[in-house]
C-alpha cells in the first residue's frame, strides 16, 4: 500500500509529476539532516526536524512550486509572496528547462538560514 506522500506524487499529472519527483529528490539530496515528512496534506522538508519546505501545486496556473517556510527572511529576486506574510514561493514551469542554479541558490539559503 502506498504512503500518503508518494501517492501525492504519483496522482499528478506529466510534467507536473516528474518536475515534483525530481525536486523531491533535489531537496533531500542537499542536506543529510534534510528530512521528508508529509504534514498538511503536501510533502514538507525539515531541516533538523525544522519545517523549512515544502512541495506544492499553484491553484491559479498549475504550476509545481518549491515554498519556504521562512521566505520572508531570504531575499532572492524569483521568490514571490503573493499574499503571504511568511512564506514565499518559486514557481517552476514544468515544460522547460528547470533553473537548477536558482533552486540550488535558494536552498542553500535555507539550509544557511537553519543552520544559523
Amino acid at each position: 500500500m502506498l504512503r500518503p506522500i508518494d501517492n501525492y506524487f504519483l496522482q499528478k499529472e506529466e510534467p507536473v509529476r516528474s518536475c515534483l519527483l525530481f525536486l523531491r529528490e533535489h531537496i533531500l539530496k542537499q542536506d543529510v539532516n534534510i528530512s521528508e515528512a508529509w504534514k498538511y496534506g503536501m510533502p514538507v522538508y525539515c531541516y533538523k526536524g525544522k519545517m523549512c519546505c515544502y512541495l506544492w501545486v499553484h491553484k491559479k496556473y498549475q504550476q509545481p512550486y518549491i515554498g519556504i517556510v521562512e521566505g520572508k527572511l531570504i531575499d532572492h529576486p524569483d521568490l514571490i509572496a503573493e499574499k503571504r506574510a511568511k512564506m514565499k514561493i518559486l514557481l517552476l514551469d514544468p515544460s522547460r528547462d528547470l533553473p537548477i542554479e536558482t533552486i540550488n541558490q535558494i536552498l542553500t539559503a535555507v539550509i544557511m538560514l537553519y543552520r544559523n
